[in-house]
């Protein structure tokens, strides 16, 4: 095995990007990471499609008919579950900044996220729901929902697994882009929203169809409105919240030293999740009326506690950044200005728009430029931890070689306005001459002169004699 083949193997080992060179056609279908996207994709699709055929037609089961959703309603029911969702991603998205990756990497983790949390993992749960149902013997039509045991006892547990599987996928095959708590928060917060929207859909239609069988005594529209108001308005939260403790686990033991923490982190993080979500199944199925408004304001005080916990981490992340730059600042192989350019979120922002104006080659210096820095951050991060072995330092190199190619074309410090282009043309102004023809008095100045006019004898201090000026002029009457 040569050289350059061993280094490649201790770089996957560490989890460390491999520099691919060579045909670009090639390279993007030897990628794995393409054919992973693929694989997941199709997953996804299939688990739609199973999952369209479960819940939207009418089925036969013991005991009755289990009404589906419908097709006249998917489109209305949708709507308003997307009022949850948008801006709950939104919100993740913002989050999401920290991250040593270009955008479209950052989009296809955020898709497969969402995609897993909406289809996969809602179609295994509804099955494993419903099979636990009817092994703890549920009365009725074989429904979880139609169940406090199942729902309390059973849901919780195999709906958190189910979402917490595509993090685990994540940081398996993707461990260098888990770099930090706020990686494994926005992941799992969106995986949640992906599971909290197709789970609205299915309990919104299935509260408008059974209006709509009630023929006149309920309007389906109203049930409609009110039912979103309780999930879509009041508890939206839920189960991105509810991932969000799992996520926090996975990521700190991702980053962790102990070999005990790393196995002990998720397992809590999960557990919490479970437990989260089994007390809340519990109070929505067991209390009501004040107590019931008590819990809520609780659940209101764990959501605010949870961005309360995101805007710090975001603070802590630039801290992080700069002081890992600053050791090759003192090195003497970044400058000064690199640490202080990567670790303000503002200036990055403010550096990005002043580059998209000076151009695309500015604009793709500026973030390749921020980008490598980033990387090289939490490279020297997990180092210092222990995470990463000798097969670090190339990559290392590397990074420190793109950022110097990249400075003198990127804007690092933006400074003033951002260079604007000129949408209107500027006027032609009137060019008068010099101000030499005499004014009132004899003083020159006061008007410009017309066209031709000179002025008949000097003026100011080299004058000889007073100017010609206007027999008719007179001090004025009082």
């Amino acid at each position: 095995m040569s050289v350059e083949a061993q280094e490649r193997r201790a770089r996957r080992r560490s989890g460390v990007p491999v520099v691919r060179t060579g045909d670009p056609a090639r390279r993007l279908l030897t990628d794995p990471v393409l054919w992973l996207t693929v694989a997941l994709l199709v997953v996804c699709a299939l688990c739609a499609v199973a999952l369209w055929f479960q819940v939207v037609p009418d089925r036969e089961v013991p005991g009755g008919t289990l009404i589906g959703l419908g097709t006249d309603a998917i489109p209305k029911v949708s709507l308003f579950a997307a009022y949850s969702l948008v801006p709950i991603s939104l919100l993740y998205f913002w989050a999401d900044r920290w991250r040593p990756v270009f955008v479209w990497t950052r989009i296809g983790l955020w898709v497969a996220a969402l995609a897993w949390g909406a289809f996969v993992s809602t179609f295994l749960s509804a099955q494993l729901n419903t099979w636990a149902a009817s092994r703890l013997a549920i009365e009725g039509d074989g429904d979880p929902a139609s169940g406090a045991r199942a729902a309390v006892f059973v849901a919780p547990f195999v709906e958190e697994s189910t979402k917490a599987t595509i993090l685990f996928f994540i940081a398996i095959l993707l461990r260098y882009r888990f770099v930090n708590r706020l990686s494994g928060i926005v992941l799992a917060g969106l995986a949640g929203a992906g599971f909290a929207f197709t789970e609205n859909i299915l309990y919104y239609g299935r509260a408008y169809r059974y209006a709509a069988q009630t023929f006149g005594q309920q309007d389906p529209d109203e049930v409609l409105r009110q039912i979103f108001f309780l999930r879509g308005v009041m508890t939206p939260f839920a189960h991105p919240l509810f991932t969000m403790c799992t996520g926090i686990g996975l990521a700190v033991a991702l980053r962790a030293k102990s070999k005990l923490f790393r196995v002990l982190a998720p397992l809590i993080g999960f557990l919490a999740a479970a437990l989260l979500h089994m007390a809340f199944n519990a109070s929505s199925t067991l209390f009501q009326g004040t107590t019931l408004l008590l819990l809520w304001g609780v659940a209101l005080m764990l959501v605010g506690t949870a961005i309360g916990f995101i805007i710090r981490q975001l603070l802590h992340e630039g801290r992080s950044v700069r002081a890992r730059l600053e050791d090759y600042v003192r090195s003497g192989w970044l400058e000064t200005s690199d640490a202080e350019a990567a670790s303000r979120l503002r200036t990055r922002m403010r550096a990005l728009w002043h580059a998209l104006w000076r151009g695309p080659s500015t604009f793709w210096s500026t973030i390749v430029y921020q980008v490598s820095l980033t990387e090289l951050a939490y490279l020297r991060d997990s180092q210092t931890r222990g995470l990463v072995d000798r097969s670090g330092t190339g990559r290392e190199h590397e990074l420190l070689a793109t950022v110097t190619a990249r400075r003198p074309h990127a804007v690092v410090l933006p400074d003033g306005r951002a260079p604007y282009p000129r949408l209107r043309r500027r006027k032609a102004v009137q060019q008068w001459a010099p101000p030499a023809y005499p004014g009132p008095s004899g003083l020159g100045g006061s008007w410009p002169a017309p066209p031709g006019a000179t002025a008949s004898q000097p003026l100011g201090q080299t004058a000889t004699q007073y100017s010609e000026v206007d027999p008719s002029w007179a001090p004025p009457k009082s």
